[in-house]
């Protein structure tokens, strides 16, 4: 669906009172998302620090430690086996469940068998076997969620994309809650094998609700057939024989080259300014992350002050956004929701500035992570629903793994140099830096709106 689609519901939206609008979270596959989310969140932790805490509570090297981090560029380059998700089939799973709920069952049982080759392997002993059970999980979890975002797009219309985000957010939130403290006390009063057992039992959340959702019906328009034929004449032109090749060929062009061609073609050289929109979205709140624990740790809070406001009551926060951000986008649309969380993401990271000026107050510190998590996490629905909007359900998969990948790339890129940033300028200065990393996208937004007003009147039947 292109991006300019977003508006058509805007309207329709607008008409919505708060309570309808909140009716949205009582769909059954809107509540499904959250057993979705919470299948998706729960391997993640469970790769990195709390694995991590369980090797230097064993005492394996820091070094070695270090190098287990890569495991997570496997959630970095899950767009180059999209296209195969997207279409290829895995009998029996896809033949019995359909292409997304089957994927997804396959990918959970790679979970659950990789969490189990972990828990009954010995960090100090069996160390290279717990490598390549990790990349197991890392694998199958980064096709679990290349599976699930197709399936979140698919299965609902537009207007409840913000309400599937929220829930799925809500449920990442908890899976994370779970594989991190919930692993750490099970680790605690029983075992670190025991810790990881219990993961991959908690993966039958997941598999559970596969079996009790419906698969999505999905058809593919007449342009997109045609513009797939088209692409294939300069194959056909090479004198291929219908054999192995030809078919490698024709695969390689459907699942990989139409997608991207399929973009460009619904939205044109506007695509340039959408794909810049997507790589400068989520770049401030990025930005200020990472800075975020050296300060409060430089400014003076203790690490109970930190672990209590900042990651428990700054979790409740994000999911009170996030499930805000979903109301917000049935309300009032799509664009204007966007706005909303591009200007609350620019301003809240000002009320840091105001943090680091009165120093380590334990109320200025709640109100901080307050705003910011709450603009977070609506900003984070928002924005999740317009890169769902974006994809043509043709190509569901390989598209929204694309724009997921490229939302990240700037700010990882740009928040890298945070430090010299603080070291050069204190950290007032760097929010006030943060935060104006905000207006590009909030100009961007403002120009989607008015390329949406002018829309209708230059083009009637759109």
């Amino acid at each position: 669906m292109p991006a300019e689609a977003s508006s058509k519901s805007d309207s329709a939206s607008a008409r919505l009172s708060w309570v309808a609008a909140l009716s949205v979270y009582r769909h059954p596959r809107v509540l499904g998302m959250l057993f979705l989310g919470f299948s998706a969140g729960l391997p993640f932790l469970l790769l990195f620090s709390t694995l991590s805490f369980w090797m230097s509570d064993v005492g394996v090297s820091v070094t070695t430690i270090g190098l287990f981090s890569w495991v997570g560029i496997t959630f970095s380059i899950k767009v180059f086996w999209a296209p195969v998700v997207d279409r290829l089939s895995v009998p029996p799973f896809t033949t019995l469940l359909g292409k997304r709920r089957g994927w997804m069952l396959l990918a959970q049982i790679g979970i659950a068998a990789g969490l189990l080759g972990i828990s009954y392997s010995d960090p100090l002993q069996d160390l290279e076997s717990i490598v390549y059970f990790a990349l197991l999980v890392a694998f199958a979890s980064a096709t679990q969620d290349i599976a699930i975002d197709a399936y979140r797009i698919e299965a609902v219309e537009q207007s409840l994309q913000g309400a599937m985000s929220g829930t799925y957010q809500v449920g990442y939130r908890i899976g994370l809650l779970v594989a991190g403290a919930g692993a750490l006390y099970i680790a605690e009063l029983v075992s670190w094998p025991a810790a990881y057992t219990t993961m991959a039992v908690f993966v039958g959340i997941g598999m559970v609700t596969v079996l009790i959702i419906r698969e999505p019906e999905v058809s593919r328009d007449q342009a997109t057939l045609q513009r797939e034929a088209e692409l294939l004449d300069p194959i056909e032109g090479l004198g291929l024989r219908k054999g192995r090749m030809h078919r490698i060929v024709a695969w390689f062009s459907g699942a990989v080259v139409s997608p991207l061609v399929d973009f460009f073609a619904r939205n044109g050289k506007f695509a340039l300014i959408i794909l810049a929109f997507v790589g400068l979205y989520r770049l401030s709140d990025i930005t200020l992350g990472v800075m975020a624990n050296p300060f409060y740790n430089d400014i003076g809070f203790s690490k109970i002050d930190i672990a209590n406001i900042a990651k428990v009551y700054g979790v409740a926060a994000t999911l009170v956004g996030a499930l805000l951000g979903g109301i917000l986008v049935v309300r009032i649309g799509l664009l204007k929701s966007l706005l909303i969380g591009a200007m609350m993401v620019a301003l809240t990271n000002l009320v840091f500035a105001l943090l680091a000026v009165s120093g380590p107050d334990l109320t200025m510190l709640t109100l901080a992570i307050s705003a910011d998590n709450v603009s977070g996490g609506l900003a984070g629905s928002v924005f999740i629903a317009y890169l769902s909007s974006l994809t043509n359900t043709a190509y569901t998969a390989t598209q929204y793994a694309l724009f997921s990948s490229l939302f990240t790339l700037p700010g990882k890129i740009v928040a890298g140099g945070s430090g010299y940033v603080v070291e050069a300028a204190g950290y007032v200065n760097f929010f006030f830096y943060a935060s104006a990393l905000g207006i590009p996208a909030i100009l961007l937004v403002l120009y989607l709106m008015y390329h949406e007003r002018q829309k209708p009147a230059a083009d009637p039947e759109a």
